[in-house]
């Protein structure tokens, strides 16, 4: 069973998420903002962190960086509906600090979804 820990701005999108996880037997739980996000970070100890690059307090880029500083053995999946250059550039973070990060645009498939919480 995997820990997934899931941020982003749009609550709809959010329930979905732990819909889908839940719905293969994946413990979920949904950060409202940056501060919730990173206390559960060390709490829950997510083994899949969902985060969506584009918000509006702080972005998926910068929690990228603050996973790589706090050593973070999640693997991360960045999603996003805006500019493809977000995606390139998480997943670039990512690799510069040799963090596991898959990206993947809104919308998105269900199976693309259930394939990225494996």
């Amino acid at each position: 069973m995997q820990r997934i820990l899931v941020i982003d701005d749009e609550p709809d999108f959010a329930s979905l998420l732990r819909r889908v996880g839940e719905g293969l037997g994946h413990s979920v739980k949904i950060a409202v903002d940056a501060s919730d996000f990173k206390d559960l970070c060390k709490t829950f100890d997510p083994t899949i962190i969902v985060l969506d690059i584009v918000m509006p307090e702080i972005d998926g880029i910068e929690l990228i960086q603050w996973l790589a500083q706090n050593r973070s053995a999640a693997k991360i999946i960045a999603i996003s509906g805006a500019n493809p250059l977000y995606s390139q550039h998480a997943k670039v973070i990512g690799e510069t600090h040799r963090l596991p990060v898959i990206t993947l645009g809104k919308p998105i498939s269900l199976a693309d979804l259930e394939a990225a919480f494996s």
